[in-house]
């Protein structure tokens, strides 16, 4: 598989763009995040890469980030998820949003994605429950901190991420970790 490319940016034209690699010239699908991340044309770059084999053809998608690669190999996963629908997934909010929503199971930041209905959001939030935040480290970008730590002592206590995430949010900042387990615990028991 082609995992990565160096090379000059040689065209950019949404959602496409041209990669020349010692005079090869690839076209990498990408999504909007990344489209925005590039230089101008003629400069150099890094693009990971994910590579598709179809009957048809050979696809190329570039993302500028590891997070986002995991992300989409995440989203393309999921039934009914294609690759031109992980990216549109990808260019309507980040990473670290997508996995807020799945953590928190919020269809409202899904539907708001071109080509993502309820049924479509309900599925995809469904099928990548706990997959993407623990895969991509996305919960310390979520909470502040030591928070996080208290996070993960609420859901390995039982509670729903969902919950877990709630809990810690009412907190205070700069609690002990004991200390925001214990009010967590008692906002989470009322």
């Amino acid at each position: 598989m082609i995992g990565r490319l160096t090379g000059t940016l040689y065209d950019k034209t949404p959602p496409r763009i041209g990669l020349d690699v010692q005079g090869v010239g690839y076209e990498i699908d990408v999504s909007m995040t990344t489209f925005y991340a590039l230089p101008e044309i003629g400069k150099q770059v890094t693009i990971l890469t994910h590579l598709t084999v179809r009957e048809d053809a050979h696809i190329l998608y570039g993302f500028s980030s590891l997070e986002e690669r995991a992300a989409f190999r995440e989203l393309v996963k999921v039934s009914g998820i294609g690759a031109r629908t992980a990216l549109a997934v990808l260019s309507g909010m980040s990473v670290a949003d997508l996995a807020q929503a799945i953590t928190l199971q919020d269809t409202a930041l899904l539907i708001r994605i071109p080509g993502i209905g309820k049924k479509t959001a309900e599925r995809l939030l469904l099928e990548m429950k706990g997959k993407l935040g623990a895969d991509l480290g996305i919960t310390q970008n979520v909470t502040h901190g030591g928070q996080s730590d208290i996070l993960h002592a609420l859901t390995a206590l039982g509670y729903s991420d969902k919950e877990a995430l709630a809990a810690v949010k009412l907190l205070p900042e700069g609690l002990s970790v004991s200390d925001g387990i214990r009010q967590a615990l008692k906002s989470l028991s009322r």
